[in-house]
């Protein structure tokens, strides 16, 4: 069965990754047509939150994605990418 990795990235606003990644793992991305398989949450230097999910299907399978976080808590729009599994 095919897998789709969507990743999100986002660089938080000074001093506000913790409210980021609370902000991050608290979105529901329910209800899907599938359930999300899996999802990790990371942070990186640079104030940069990551959130990445699997879902069954291809590259193009319709799934929910995280939507922008609140202006105050961005330094700017989020980076977004799709993966499929080979």
């Amino acid at each position: 069965m095919p897998t789709v990795a969507l990743m999100w990235e986002a660089k938080a606003a000074p001093g506000r990754a913790p409210e980021l990644l609370a902000w991050a793992r608290g979105q529901d991305l329910a209800p899907a047509a599938v359930p999300c398989e899996r999802r990790e949450h990371f942070t990186a230097p640079g104030e940069r939150v990551l959130v990445i999910t699997w879902w069954e299907g291809g590259y193009d399978a319709e799934v929910p994605e995280l939507p922008d976080p609140p202006a105050q808590l961005s330094a700017r729009p989020v980076h977004r990418w799709r993966f499929e599994r080979v």
